[in-house]
């Protein structure tokens, strides 16, 4: 062996250290995934409470697909407002008031044969020949209208 310090024949590899591992976890890893965890919970939370509050809207649909007439749709409209809206903003509405309100709560006002239909025929003894775009509005004004909850919180 040579006793020369700078030979190069004293050289050794160098000895590595073992890598990092990935388990166990950094606390701040745990308190990432907690934060996440918390999140995606409350998101789900608040999912679960919007879907079980559109209920009505979802059973007024079902109902209005099998409306024969346009007092079944009045009617269905008048009880979706009522579960919306405090029954003393909702309850005496008729004619005219009762679909300028719709059109206020909706956004959207009624064409000339819906209001013709929904104002006077209710009242009328022979059946309407086209409910189409009664169900329609009526459709429209259960998906789209903005309840007193919805527009409090």
């Amino acid at each position: 062996m040579n006793t020369d310090p700078a030979s190069l024949d004293n050289l050794r590899e160098i000895i590595l250290p073992p890598p990092v591992p990935w388990w166990p976890l950094a606390p701040g890893w745990w308190l990432l995934f907690a934060a996440i965890a918390l999140t995606a919970l409350a998101f789900a939370f608040r999912l679960f409470r919007r879907w079980r509050a559109n209920a009505y809207r979802r059973a007024a649909l079902r109902e209005l697909a099998v409306a024969g007439d346009v007092t079944a749709i009045a009617e269905i409209l008048k009880r979706t407002a009522l579960v919306a809206y405090p029954r003393k903003d909702v309850a005496a509405l008729s004619g005219a008031a009762w679909l300028a309100w719709l059109a206020q709560t909706g956004r959207r006002r009624a064409p000339a044969d819906v209001t013709a239909a929904l104002t006077t025929g209710v009242f009328a003894t022979e059946e309407a020949e086209n409910i189409a775009p009664v169900a329609t509005f009526g459709a429209d004004w259960i998906r789209n209208h903005t309840s007193d909850a919805e527009r409090e919180g």
